[in-house]
């Protein structure tokens, strides 16, 4: 005889303790397992409302995930982030200090709140208190607020926090980031300043004014794009192969810049003067001082500051000349998915099944540097590239001549025609443009 018992209760209850002023509730989680919480409330029908957010959670598979954020703050979190996820490899140190400088103010706002008690709405109300803030200046009269903060800069320490939030839900902390459903209320995109672009006659000036070192620097990331403080500058003899003209990337600041990257003449020249210049360390830009804790140049801010005055050019980042290097490439008409390539800022796997493919189809991209974009005459749309067989400029006269092989596909019937007539037709157009 089969013995049955009352069947389980599977929807929970809540209950009051006899002295808590408080509701509990008892469910049973995926396991059979009863579970017991107080729901910090006296009211039944908001101690009914956290039951049925429980049991939706259990029927969801993230109740784990509820209970391990239950006790946890944001100041705990925020401590393991800076320790786990912050620091190299998995960010670069200047990364780390940003988040550190971001978290002095996130801290006051979401310390002592926990985790599932942050909410979009504290998160708007944090982003429109910040945006009304005055800025902090240090000055010898102590902390003084004076005008109001850029959009900018509130919305990195936005991005931060949605980076922790990440964080948190790959690490089963949290079910959901509450800053995807957060919209940040103003354009950041017309608050930040346009890259500078370097027009040629002004790269020969600056590179007049420039000592050797920071001269070679600047041909080297306006021919080869390189990161400045990243990859050029750590960069090791060794790492230069003039023979084969190229130049191994071993770390960088995303995985699709480590590599083999080729130089044009231009560069190979900077690269062998350089290399000639340091000749007794094994840096290629080795330390002016000798009391350095690195031994290769580890800032150029001064020498370039200096460098911009001399040339009575207005100041501009040294990392702008990457902006330049990509206008340059795109007005020599390589392709906007390739410039991202050689800027070496997309999917590392994308280039690297085919190495040589790829060595070849860069070294075809620098042949097609147009060192002088943005400063052609009469002519637009895609300037005249280096080689005669890259590129045309558009002139008034091409485009009529264009328009009249256009003219003439659709006479002998370019929508219903043979496909071999259709593919004469083409060619004709080809070579008139």
């Amino acid at each position: 005889m089969i013995r049955s018992g009352r069947p389980r209760n599977s929807n929970g209850t809540v209950y009051q303790r006899g002295r808590s002023a408080f509701w509990w509730v008892r469910y049973r989680d995926r396991d059979g397992r009863i579970r017991k919480e107080s729901t910090s409330v006296t009211e039944r029908q908001e101690a009914e409302r956290f039951l049925r957010d429980r049991l939706d959670a259990r029927d969801e598979g993230q109740l784990s995930v509820v209970l391990a954020s239950k006790s946890l703050t944001f100041d705990g979190w925020a401590d393991w982030f800076l320790e786990k996820r912050s620091r190299p490899p998995f960010r670069a140190e200047k990364t780390h200090i940003e988040n550190l400088n971001a978290l002095k103010f996130l801290r006051p706002a979401f310390g002592a709140l926990r985790l599932a008690e942050i909410t979009p709405e504290a998160i708007e109300d944090y982003i429109e208190d910040r945006l009304s803030m005055g800025r902090r200046i240090h000055t010898k009269f102590g902390l003084q607020h004076r005008g109001k903060l850029k959009p900018a800069t509130v919305h990195q320490e936005f991005r931060i926090l949605r980076r922790i939030f990440s964080v948190a839900v790959k690490q089963k902390r949290l079910s959901v980031n509450p800053c995807t459903m957060v919209e940040f209320p103003v354009s950041v995109a017309k608050t930040t300043r346009k890259p500078h672009y370097v027009p040629a006659s002004e790269q020969e000036r600056i590179e007049f004014f420039a000592p050797s070192y920071l001269r070679h620097t600047i041909v080297i990331i306006l021919e080869m794009g390189l990161r400045p403080y990243k990859e050029l500058m750590p960069m090791r003899k060794s790492q230069v192969d003039l023979e084969n003209r190229l130049v191994h990337i071993p770390d960088s600041k995303t995985p699709s810049g480590e590599g083999d990257m080729p130089m044009t003449d231009l560069a190979c020249q900077a690269f062998k003067q350089q290399m000639e210049e340091s000749a007794n360390s094994e840096c290629l830009f080795p330390s002016l001082k000798a009391k350095a804790k690195k031994p290769y140049i580890t800032s150029l801010k001064k020498s370039w500051a200096k460098t911009l005055q001399r040339a009575g050019v207005d100041h501009f980042s040294l990392y702008e000349l990457r902006h330049t290097f990509a206008t340059r490439l795109s007005a020599g008409g390589v392709a906007d998915h390739f410039v991202t390539q050689m800027l070496r800022q997309g999917d590392a796997g994308v280039f690297k099944r085919y190495s040589q493919a790829k060595l070849n189809m860069m070294r075809e991209a620098l042949l097609r540097l147009d060192r002088k974009a943005n400063e052609h005459d009469e002519s637009f749309g895609t300037a005249k590239a280096n080689s005669a067989n890259f590129g045309t400029v558009l002139t008034p006269a091409v485009v009529e001549a264009a328009m009249d092989g256009i003219a003439a596909l659709k006479e002998n019937g370019l929508r219903g025609g043979r496909s071999r007539a259709r593919t004469a037709d083409l060619l004709l157009v080809r070579q008139t443009l």
